[in-house]
């Protein structure tokens, strides 16, 4: 049976299965700057300060105007303004459409809710350890899309376990999970791949691969949306 995909569109497919990801440049900037713009002003209008730099040097520079204990107030307001906002899932969705329409299929069903995450450097109470979304009930057909409002990279993006790497940790997760997602961690940190997605690419990834986060020790603050 034929699925009518052409060579590069099959390329990107076998992609996402041996890697368990895809990294693309997104395929609307004007959407995708659209986003970054909202959440711009969005951000200085909660913190009643006037920005003079470029979107990006104020997302980068925002822990130096916010204390680490007003961080998750801030990022609930942002999440309210997000979510209220009624072209935003649209624009979202325009940002990775073609690589979700070959990935996944043109039948698609998306959250209601676009999740944001805001790291500041050394912020020790914004970390997402490692975890699976279907350890927790998430259905294994779904993908994710993350999309970083700044560069994210070394200690200021996500992790990721291959899917070979993944299958090797089930065939003996009780012993190799432990206690805690910290043994978790520790155990499987030789073999996780680090993923660099600049500002105007875009990750999709398999959500039943174990993914998480670690403290941010970069001089700049870390932006991304996930759905």
């Amino acid at each position: 049976m034929s699925n009518f995909l052409d060579k590069n569109e099959l390329l990107i497919c076998n992609e996402f299965i041996e890697n368990g990801f895809v990294i693309k440049e997104a395929s609307d900037m004007d959407s995708l700057n659209i986003l970054q713009e909202f959440l711009v002003e969005q951000s200085s209008k909660i913190l009643c300060k006037n920005y003079k730099s470029s979107n990006i040097d104020w997302l980068n520079n925002i822990h130096k105007i916010i204390e680490i204990d007003q961080l998750n107030d801030f990022r609930l307001q942002l999440i309210q303004s997000i979510n209220k906002e009624k072209k935003f899932r649209e624009h979202y969705y325009q940002v990775a459409k073609p690589f979700l329409n070959m990935i996944v299929g043109n039948e698609l069903a998306m959250q209601i809710r676009v999740n944001l995450s805001i790291q500041i450097p050394n912020d020790s109470s914004s970390l997402l350890p490692v975890h699976a979304d279907t350890w927790s009930g998430d259905s294994p057909f779904e993908v994710v899309v993350w999309i970083p409002l700044v560069d994210c990279y070394k200690t200021k993006t996500m992790f990721i376990l291959p899917p070979n790497k993944t299958l090797e940790l089930h065939e003996d997760f009780k012993n190799k999970s432990g206690t805690n997602s910290q043994t978790l961690f520790k155990h499987i940190e030789k073999d996780l791949k680090w993923l660099n997605v600049d500002y105007g690419k875009i990750l999709i990834f398999n959500q039943s691969l174990p993914h998480g986060n670690i403290i941010n020790i970069e001089n700049e603050t870390r932006w991304s949306m996930n759905c």
